[in-house]
């Protein structure tokens, strides 16, 4: 079977997410979902840091120095396709303190 993509194991993890949220279930499945969660949010994370390093590795210029270009407030601005998502809870375990940006 083939390894969900980054958008789609972001769309499972908002499904639980909102399912969670409602609060309407059962103790033993709310904890299934919640690890499922947060398996997903790390997976999401790890798929995000690596897609920033390459990013970052791209924008070098000959020298291998960092190119930083300032995108024009235009190219920012919200697109009728594009909508902007739902922030996401974000919960730092004690294990977890080095990786603050964690979504879960």
């Amino acid at each position: 079977m083939n390894e969900p993509n980054f958008e789609q194991s972001l769309a499972a993890l908002e499904k639980i997410v909102r399912d969670l949220e409602t609060g309407e279930m059962p103790l033993e499945e709310s904890l299934k979902l919640f690890e499922t969660g947060v398996k997903l949010s790390r997976d999401c994370q790890t798929r995000l840091d690596d897609a920033t390093r390459r990013v970052e590795i791209l924008m070098r210029d000959d020298d291998g120095k960092p190119k930083i270009e300032r995108l024009a407030s235009e190219d920012l601005a919200e697109t009728p396709e594009r909508k902007p998502r739902k922030p996401i809870k974000r919960i730092v375990f004690d294990d977890d303190a080095e990786n603050e940006n964690a979504v879960f």
